[in-house]
């Protein structure tokens, strides 16, 4: 066979296999038997073999895993990944439909949709080809693990038709590949996963691809951020779309027209959700009109127009055995409960939170108690109840300490607040605590610097402030326990690409007292540099709507510490990054712009600025990028070959600019 023969019976195949491909694990209606399917394979990778470079990033030979990772790229989300706000009750949910009521009126309808116990991630599409899947990260920041989700036979390689958009989905692992996973596992000896949803994290995290294509992963897709020039008028059409696409839709959705109906659907799948070849952990509900979604809006973390009912939790009972104390990054001391070993909600649970003193005495905790514990939210373990008349009499009360568990000075209990405080700036527990802080994910974001590695260096007197990360050296690092060649020069890779963090990480790394993650996007975005920010006023501060008198009492604190200008000193030293990054917040200067406050929409191909770097520029001005044309949208920006949203502009009788108004305005 010749070059021009092969690459003929190369398309021939490979057209022939994804739509085999798509028949069994989309459709679940295959045409072929599994041998027939695997000897066209076979034929198919031996000609592969012959030509190499008649390999496509739509071969079916590409999902078996290819070379391995030396780590995961970031990736930058196009449009931000929003978490659900939580319902836990009836109640709940009604008090969901009375705001989306308020806001909109009584005309709307919901759509309900099981809600997969997976691995959030985002798939995109150029010309209908696969080219990036990320992990949800941060939400605005994922991984790319594009090759681990080639591995996924559901997931299409080539669309049914040629559009660039990104998907969203939710990556899973069936009951069965679990069951059968955890086998291999136990005969080979190995710890086995604690349920589908850690396998399936574990399996997409995973470096060498081949390990995720042995796992028989699944998928199923809840959402896409444009549809090009497709005309979509609802979240339920917009599921048809992807349907058409190739993509594969949890087909037990429901459309139900009033909150009665919602309820009847969640409480159909709390019941049947045990015979379902997955696992769910909740039902996620939302407003069906993307016109009315886009009228309620987001806060910063959750849509408006959508909540996650999460099924009640599993409570079992074990025994209280011990209370030990953690000495957090603030000085806060905390009692965690350790309790025999006992399975809830799919994992092993020995640990679970106190909280207080406060807390230990409302439930009247002893040592030896017999106790009922659950997960909240499905996640995090919590002592509901004590079962007293279980108990025998040699039980211990507790009673917490009057000095620091590791630095033995005096603990505090500051006025209004319920915990117990060691104010001691140099106790090595707040030290250590802190820097685990600060290499968080969404602090600065460093990977390979967990807890355990924190504490090594610790220990080993490595480090004794965040500066002294950016002073670590191969030499020091190779000698560490499990600190192979590959991850010390991945560690030292992940540090000084960390320097490049916009100021915002940088802030709410450094864990100034009541300033979460949120406020210090604020304060960053507001003064722009550290220079600004070591010489903010409480004044300055509290003129920002966000910021109380407490928090600005904390930040003109923190930063008039002696110690806490020779650390930004010697960050500055290394190198990292003193400015914000990102898009500006309207502000005096530019609320007069043509964009403060505008909704606008961009359609087609721009020549002289990418998407992003328009969205960037506009919304530093004080608008809003969205991705669909509405009644509320200001400003349509139409570049060459723009279509149906450019059509639905002029019918709805929108402002449309071409790409010079565009730019010009942006100069201006």
């Amino acid at each position: 066979m010749d070059l021009q023969a092969a690459e003929i019976k190369v398309k021939e195949l490979t057209n022939l296999l994804n739509q085999y491909n798509y028949e069994y694990h989309v459709l679940d209606q295959p045409s072929v038997s599994d041998a027939e399917y695997d000897g066209l394979l076979r034929e198919l990778a031996e000609i592969e073999g012959k030509y190499p470079e008649l390999i496509s990033s739509e071969s079916p030979t590409q999902r078996v895993g290819g070379e391995v990772l030396d780590m995961f790229e970031k990736v930058q989300h196009q449009s931000q990944m929003l978490s659900l706000s939580n319902a836990f009750n009836e109640q709940d949910l009604l008090d969901f439909d009375r705001r989306i009521r308020q806001a909109v009126g009584d005309d709307f309808s919901y759509v309900c949709e099981l809600k997969i116990d997976g691995l959030a991630v985002s798939l995109r599409y150029e010309d209908g080809l696969f080219e990036l899947g990320a992990t949800r990260g941060d939400g605005s920041t994922g991984e790319n693990i594009t090759a681990n989700l080639r591995t996924i036979r559901s997931i299409p390689l080539r669309l049914n038709r040629e559009v660039t958009l990104e998907a969203r989905g939710e990556a899973f692992m069936p009951k069965r590949s679990f069951e059968a996973l955890n086998k291999q596992r136990m005969d080979k000896g190995e710890e086995l996963f604690a349920n589908p949803r850690n396998a399936a994290a574990g399996s997409l995290r995973q470096l060498d691809p081949r390990i995720a294509a042995s796992r028989n992963l699944d998928i199923f897709l809840y959402s896409v951020t444009d549809t090009g020039e497709t005309v979509i008028n609802s979240h339920s059409e917009a599921l048809n779309f992807l349907d058409t696409l190739g993509f594969k839709t949890n087909k037990e959705r429901e459309k139900c027209a009033t909150i009665h109906e919602v309820i009847e659907y969640v409480e159909k799948w709390t019941k049947e959700r045990p015979g379902l070849p997955y696992e769910i952990d909740g039902i996620v509900i939302k407003v069906d009109s993307l016109e009315q979604q886009h009228q309620l809006g987001t806060t910063a973390k959750s849509p408006r127009w959508a909540i996650a009912y999460k099924f009640p939790a599993e409570e079992v009972i074990t025994t209280l055995k011990d209370i030990e104390l953690s000495v957090g990054r603030t000085g806060v001391i905390t009692p965690t409960a350790i309790l025999e070993p006992v399975r809830v909600a799919g994992t092993t649970v020995q640990r679970a939170s106190l909280h207080n003193e406060d807390f230990i005495r409302e439930k009247d905790i002893h040592i030896g108690d017999q106790v009922i514990i659950k997960k909240a939210g499905d996640i995090i373990p919590e002592v509901v109840n004590v079962i007293t008349d279980r108990r025998t009499g040699d039980e211990v009360e507790f009673h917490m300490p009057t000095h620091c568990p590791e630095c033995e000075s005096d603990l505090v209990r500051l006025e209004g607040e319920v915990a117990l405080r060691c104010l001691n700036p140099k106790c090595p527990a707040q030290i250590r605590e802190g820097l685990i802080h600060f290499v968080s994910r969404n602090a600065m974001n460093i990977d390979g610097l967990g807890e355990k590695v924190i504490s090594q260096l610790f220990a080993e007197n490595l480090i004794q402030d965040v500066a002294d990360l950016y002073k670590l050296e191969y030499e020091q690092l190779i000698k560490l326990e499990r600190m192979g060649e590959k991850s010390v020069q991945n560690l030292l890779q992940a540090i000084e690409a960390s320097k490049n963090n916009s100021l915002e990480k940088l802030v709410f790394g450094l864990g100034i007292r009541l300033v979460g993650e949120k406020a210090a996007k604020t304060i960053a975005q507001q003064f722009e540099t550290m220079d600004q920010l070591e010489t903010v006023s409480h004044e300055e501060l509290t003129a920002i709507n966000e910021i109380g008198g407490k928090m600005a009492d904390s930040i003109v604190t923190f930063f008039e510490q002696e110690e806490v200008k020779e650390l930004i000193q010697e960050l500055k030293a290394a190198g990292v990054n003193m400015t914000y990054k990102g898009p500006k917040p309207v502000s005096a200067e530019n609320a007069e712009s043509i964009f403060a406050g505008k909704t606008i929409v961009l359609t087609g191909k721009l020549e002289q600025l990418s998407r992003n770097e328009a969205k960037e520029k506009i919304e530093a001005l004080g608008g809003k990028v969205s991705g669909s044309v509405s009644k509320k949208t200001d400003i349509v920006i139409a570049g060459e070959d723009a279509g149906s949203k450019l059509t639905k502009a002029q019918e709805l009788g929108i402002e449309i600019w071409d790409e010079e108004r565009l730019v010009g305005e942006l100069m201006d």
